[in-house]
């Protein structure tokens, strides 16, 4: 029987299904309140505040019906009532999909001379920041009709996409692998992970092959999809008259195309600690050459632990206490009002998320197996969610929503305020060494591995902007490049590992996941200034927590202390990655 206290509170969003029927029946009223608007931006000041609020207000109503009901149906899955109230939401959205189609080229369409009028104009204090940024998107916005007409055809755009997912997740076999303890088990997407973290070689193997064969036999279906929504990206920038569609991509944050590319060639500079750590990898397991099924196996198997839930709580707890006693008077709340859903169960979505709206609690989906792992998963979510709170307690609805820039930042300092706890109260050589390659697998997958995808993403985008469609074989042979440049000398790969790119469904997402590696980045630079007790440091913190979206990314950052515009945080998260590698070798003895 599982505890109610181990289960989210959804009640306080909405006591009753009655309850959310009413609110979603008022979602329909007030975007035709919204409309109502149209054709009347340019008559005042007070007439464009009004209607930005309106937007607001349907808008914010929108995201608390839809948070309940995804919220819901992911407690159980299999449940039809729940799955139909959220497709009812998904149906209403799209019926409404045009509903501020209007809205954007009517502001751009306001003389100048008024506009900087109405910019100066009290009313509009409030919104000043958001109609500048909307401003600065003026060259690359089209008419109301084009714009119309591009938002009807975001679903028929998007089949590249979906035919990857469904490809991927639904209509792939990847047969059966036989185990360690010798019985053949089906190889899932997530089985997988569980299989490259065996001991045994052979087992690490066998699915590696089994897996990427499988992709290897599709390679040039995957190859077209990939070609599609790479191609929709480019088309989508020349449209919006955009220079590239990494600029395209990038200016939604105000984030220049020099973060981007500096990241991958400060990356570059750094690999020699990279190649360093899979040479002691290499040592460790006894290995001739390492291969990319040997990268996930923990270096010391034995000094896994297990922690049930309060434990897990008590560690976070303690390993947050440099973020002060506010910080953790408030992190209680996750507990005392019942924020997490805790256990796993039938039915329930798996993996871990943070999730809410302005108008609810920042709650948290667990599915907690008392792994170390999953400590430090609690430790990243909530993260995620203390990050919304804060926001949310400090910005008006308009301004509280962070951008993906920094959404990383605040879930990964935890993990590293976590690790440092973890390590400075332990006495154990082998447990230490464990939390040493478990942090240097962490730097290694989101720093380095993040950003060899970057590059890749890049390199697609680039060779279509070309005029080069993506073949299998051509990306199969960039892909297999890239690989050996990043792992080095140390690694002798399966040639299968060219087609790794057909299972990233990043790589649909448009330059996404260069944030995953300016995130750690930052996170490890904020969590070393925290954890040295620096008064000011912590306020900088605080600072960021509160931002929400009242500024650009890249000042939000520098206001916390950590400037992204520059090298230097990425070079100060490999030297650290090079520091923690020479530690996990002394603890090793070698």
């Amino acid at each position: 029987m599982i505890s109610e206290k181990q289960t989210w509170d959804l009640e306080v969003l909405y006591p009753s299904p009655e309850a959310w029927e009413k609110d979603f029946n008022r979602i329909r009223p007030l975007a035709e309140a919204f409309l109502a608007f149209r054709g009347r931006l340019a008559e005042s000041p007070a007439v464009l505040r009004d209607a930005i609020a309106a937007l607001d207000d349907f808008e914010r109503l929108g995201e608390k019906v839809y948070t309940f009901a995804h919220l819901r149906s992911d407690e159980n899955t299999a449940d039809n009532t729940n799955r139909a109230r959220v497709d009812r939401v998904e149906a209403l959205f799209a019926s409404l999909s045009d509903t501020s189609a209007w809205f954007e080229p009517e502001v751009m369409a306001i003389p100048e001379e008024t506009m900087n009028a109405f910019l100066d104009a009290p009313e509009l204090a409030l919104y000043r920041r958001s109609l500048v940024e909307l401003l600065r998107e003026k060259p690359h916005t089209l008419s109301e009709p084009e714009e119309r007409l591009l938002g009807t055809l975001g679903d028929v755009l998007g089949y590249p996409d979906k035919t990857f997912e469904i490809l991927n997740d639904a209509d792939l076999d990847f047969g059966r692998v036989r185990g360690e303890d010798g019985r053949m088990t089906a190889l899932t997407h997530g089985s997988y992970r569980r299989f490259l973290e065996s001991a045994d070689r052979d087992v690490r193997r066998r699915a590696f092959r089994k897996m990427f064969g499988t992709y290897h036999k599709f390679r040039n279906t995957f190859a077209t999809t990939l070609d599609g929504a790479v191609k929709r990206h480019v088309v989508s920038a020349r449209i919006r008259h955009y220079p590239s569609a990494l600029a395209r991509a990038l200016a939604p944050d105000n984030v220049p195309e020099s973060v981007y590319r500096g990241l991958i060639s400060t990356v570059h500079n750094g690999l020699d600690g990279f190649y360093d750590y899979m040479k002691l990898r290499r040592e460790v397991m006894n290995l001739d050459n390492l291969d990319m099924f040997d990268m996930y196996n923990p270096l010391l198997p034995a000094c896994r632990r297990e922690y049930d839930f309060a434990e897990a709580v008590k560690l976070v707890r303690e390993a947050l206490a440099p973020l002060g006693g506010e910080y953790a008077e408030k992190l209680s709340l996750a507990f005392s009002q019942r924020w997490i859903d805790v256990p796993e169960r039938r039915g329930k979505r798996s993996g871990a998320y943070s999730s809410g709206c302005y108008d609810s609690y920042p709650y948290l989906l667990l599915n907690y197996n008392r792994t170390l792992n999953d400590v430090f998963t609690l430790a990243h979510e909530l993260g995620h969610s203390m990050h919304s709170f804060y926001s949310n307690a400090t910005q008006p609805y308009h301004y509280a929503g962070y951008s993906i820039f920094v959404a990383e930042v605040a879930s990964t300092t935890n993990e590293m305020l976590l690790f440092r706890y973890l390590l400075d109260r332990s006495s154990d050589r082998e447990f230490r060494a464990f939390l040493l390659g478990h942090l240097a697998d962490e730097i290694r997958g989101t720093i380095f591995r993040q950003t060899m995808f970057a590059e890749f993403e890049l390199l697609a985008h680039e060779l279509v902007e070309q005029g080069i469609p993506l073949s299998a074989d051509l990306l199969n042979e960039k892909y297999a490049e890239l690989n050996a440049l990043y792992y080095g000398p140390e690694v002798d790969a399966d040639p299968l590992i060219a087609v790794e790119w057909a299972r990233i469904p990043h790589f649909y997402y448009n330059f996404y996941v260069y944030k995953y590696a300016t995130g750690m980045s930052a996170a490890i630079q904020l969590a070393e200034r925290l954890a040295s007790g620096d008064p000011a440091g912590r306020e900088a913190y605080f600072g960021f927590l509160k931002a929400g979206d009242s500024k650009d990314v890249l000042d939000i950052m520098k206001d916390a202390g950590v400037d992204l515009s520059t090298p230097a945080p990425v070079e100060a998260a490999l030297s650290y990655f090079r520091s923690t590698v020479g530690q996990l070798r002394r603890e090793l003895g070698r």
